[in-house]
């Protein structure tokens, strides 16, 4: 169970004070649970303050029992740790299995045997047996990403967290890797952090969606969706004009007939042809960040 209150973020000091988290308030239990938001949201600050990387400006943190605003909790908290941030450092001239075992002994697996066991137990995990004496160096970007899950998962945490995992991943990759996080929420919490609405979509049941530093929204994917009802068109036009009236484009399809746009809004009343259609997550997600003010480009 992660418990948060009122949590702020601030960074920097007089007119470069940065708020990165304004007041949070979030319960989180066991399983797979999504954090969605645009990019400067919020979210990696979080992560990292859920981590014990960063301390927070004021409110509290509760991780498993453990007070992560204390030296004491951090350490205990990590314990049960198991983060993949945005950006991974690794060492290329190593192989997989050689970078995984150096990070087991970073987090206190001393005992040779157990050590080498638990490293081919994670590789075999995220699919990478027949690739644990090639070097990183010759990875794939998923295979990469398979590699910081592992070392993620290798003194067996409670928690896993997740910084945009799938971001430049091709299809394929993904798909696989959303697969894995499934798989591993079976027997303990996976909060998966991203922007793509699509990963949180296939692969959670609860989420929360952060805007501004602050929950705008807790629920199910569904819950999310049903909220765009009644305001998502499609509309095909030949006219060279993009569809305005206060309605965000949130997908194009150019057809032999011209171009279909799919909009969300308040109303299409100044588009006698638009056609109402039912929601999906994105529209659900676009139609909860108007209402909150938040700016999203549209195409």
């Amino acid at each position: 169970m992660i418990k948060i209150d009122a949590l702020s973020k601030t960074y920097g000091a007089g007119a470069k004070t940065v708020q990165a988290l304004n007041g949070l308030n979030l319960v989180i239990g066991q399983g797979m649970f999504g954090l969605l938001g645009p990019n400067g949201a919020g979210k990696t600050t979080l992560m990292r303050i859920l981590a014990g990387i960063v301390n927070a400006t004021s409110g509290s943190v509760n991780v498993g029992g453990f007070d992560v605003n204390t030296e004491a909790g951090k350490m205990d908290v990590k314990k049960m740790l198991g983060y993949l941030p945005q950006e991974l450092g690794m060492y290329p001239e190593l192989t997989a299995a050689q970078f995984v075992d150096y990070m087991a002994i970073l987090k206190g697996l001393e005992n040779p045997a157990e050590r080498r066991e638990r490293v081919e137990t994670v590789l075999n995990m995220v699919g990478l047996s027949d690739n644990a004496n090639r070097k990183i160096k010759g990875f794939s970007g998923g295979m990469k990403r398979r590699v910081g899950i592992a070392q993620a998962l290798v003194n067996d945490p409670k928690l896993l967290i997740v910084d945009e995992p799938t971001a430049g991943l091709d299809p394929e990759e993904r798909i696989r890797f959303r697969n894995l996080l499934v798989n591993l929420a079976a027997n303990r919490t996976v909060l998966l952090s991203t922007h793509i609405v699509e990963d949180i979509g296939q692969t959670c049941r609860d989420l929360a969606v952060i805007a501004r530093g602050q929950v705008i929204f807790r629920g199910s994917p569904a819950e999310l969706t049903q909220a765009a009802a009644g305001h998502v068109w499609t509309l095909t036009s030949s006219a060279m004009e993009k569809p305005d009236h206060g309605l965000t484009i949130v997908s194009m399809l150019h057809l032999a007939e011209g171009t279909q746009y799919r909009m969300v809004g308040e109303s299409a009343a100044d588009y006698p042809d638009a056609q109402p259609v039912q929601p999906g997550l994105e529209d659900g997600y676009v139609w909860l960040m108007k209402n909150a003010g938040q700016s999203i480009d549209t195409l």
